[in-house]
């Protein structure tokens, strides 16, 4: 599904230059004039970054939580108010098709995801309630996020007394909700607040010392951490292996793995206790001296032969030229690679360990006397 976002009126502000043209980030600003201040600012000091076009929808109801619970990946079913969490929906082979995040607060579950995939999870969600007492729709809300470690500077400002721990979420005595995220950066937060404040929420934070920074300074931090984004890092096979989305809550990941059905749970399970994801996600170092970058969906080779597929690319402010890669989990780290017209290094740091026995695994070896 092709969507067309409406920009943002944030784009007014002095210095704002728009996402390209065709991008999932051409609605909001890329950069304010200078991305590597904007990014040391997001990293060191306060930053806010517009990310408004994110889709957002709620779903009230009693049995909004538990219903959710029976058709996603996330162990939600008893989730507190004011708690959230990342979640997925799978197809029936266990293939990643939506990453959202979710916060419970007010007997309503807010939901948030990327502006191109909202529509479709929100048709999805609506198909599903057959005679649930939930109701999926769209949200008139925008979402601001704050990072760095000076955020606490604007308690004051945002109308709290305490910012939020992870995954927690406080309201706003004007609407909307503050959340504490765990990425991209250990001090990040999202404000999700009726759309008709955006302006005024942005002046206001930025008057009290909020640094303007654009998409591009969140990308490089998501990039840096790790943190995949679909579209963009996934491709139509990607299982939640190899993206690192496996994890309960606490673990900061996207699908427990001891709750009950849901659709695709046969693959999560199937790999986790007997095989091994074919790719895994990792960071690359791109030959800065290159004429050209590579775009996300070429391939990475080695040797001529392809081994990956590259994700996001983006500059970062100390790492330089990077990118996200699902590369195939056999290919070792020190393995010379091509990324579109660039040579690549795997950042050895970054290879996920998949060595642990396995218990299905272990199960199968001791049947067979092993």
């Amino acid at each position: 599904m092709s969507v067309v976002v409406a920009p943002s009126p944030i784009l007014a502000v002095p210095g704002a230059v728009a996402g390209a043209a065709g991008s999932p980030d051409a609605a909001v600003a890329w950069h304010y004039g200078d991305p590597f201040r904007e990014q040391r600012a997001a990293a060191e000091r306060v930053a806010i970054v517009d990310r408004s076009h994110r889709f957002v929808l709620k779903i009230t109801g009693a049995e909004r939580l538990t219903w959710l619970h029976t058709i996603s990946s996330q162990h939600i079913a008893s989730l507190g108010d004011g708690r959230s969490a990342e979640n997925l929906d799978l197809d029936l082979n266990g293939r990643v098709l939506h990453h959202f995040v979710l916060t419970e607060l007010d007997a309503t579950v807010w939901i948030d995801t990327e502006g191109e995939h909202g529509p479709a999870l929100l048709e999805f969600l609506a198909k599903m309630v057959f005679w649930a007492d939930a109701k999926p729709v769209e949200a008139d809300h925008a979402v601001l996020s704050l990072l760095g470690p000076r955020t606490t500077e604007l308690t004051e400002a945002l109308g709290i007394s305490t910012l939020p721990d992870t995954y927690e979420a406080v309201p706003l005595p004007d609407g909307g909700f503050l959340r504490r995220m765990p990425w991209p950066t250990a001090d990040s937060f999202d404000l999700v607040i009726p759309r008709e404040q955006l302006t005024d929420r942005w002046t206001h934070l930025t008057s009290a010392g909020a640094e303007p920074a654009g998409m591009w300074a969140f990308e490089a931090l998501r990039v840096a951490a790790l943190r995949p984004r679909i579209g963009l890092d996934t491709d139509e096979r990607t299982i939640p292996h190899e993206a690192r989305w496996i994890g309960g809550i606490a673990e900061h990941g996207a699908v427990h793995l001891d709750k009950g059905c849901y659709r695709g749970q046969e693959t999560v399970a199937r790999v986790h206790n007997l095989g091994k994801p074919p790719r895994h996600l990792v960071l690359l170092h791109l030959d800065g001296s290159a004429d050209d970058r590579p775009t996300t969906g070429e391939e990475v080779t080695a040797g001529g032969r392809a081994v990956g597929r590259i994700g996001t690319v983006i500059d970062h402010y100390e790492f330089g030229p990077v990118a996200l890669a699902l590369i195939k989990r056999t290919i070792p780290a020190d393995t010379e690679l091509v990324a579109g017209p660039t040579a690549a290094a795997i950042d050895p740091d970054s290879v996920p360990a998949d060595d642990a026995p396995q218990a299905g695994r272990i199960a199968v070896d001791r049947l067979r006397g092993r």
